[in-house]
């Protein structure tokens, strides 16, 4: 016995249950995907380096004395130069 709620739930009632039991479930199997990418992550995502880093200032200038750009005078007096400047020459 109804006690007076009527027939049920009728067509519309279904085609709404339907409904949300879908909608439901596509937000679980969401936030299941939105939580698994966001605890992989190790942080903002950085592009990853075009090649290897850039030679410090104290290389290129042996690299310059290797191919004869500079006498070992001049050498001398520039890595004298550069090492008493510091690190803030290395910027």
């Amino acid at each position: 016995m109804m006690y007076g709620y009527g027939n049920g739930i009728g067509g519309w009632g279904y085609a709404l249950t339907a409904t949300g039991m879908i909608l439901f479930w596509a937000a679980v199997i969401y936030g299941v995907v939105a939580l698994a990418r966001y605890t992989r992550r190790d942080g903002p995502q950085r592009p990853e380096p075009a090649g290897p880093p850039a030679p410090g200032p104290e290389r290129l200038l042996a690299e310059r004395f290797a191919r004869g750009e500079i006498d070992e005078d001049e050498y001398h007096q520039r890595l004298t130069s550069l090492r008493a400047a510091g690190p803030a020459a290395a910027r």
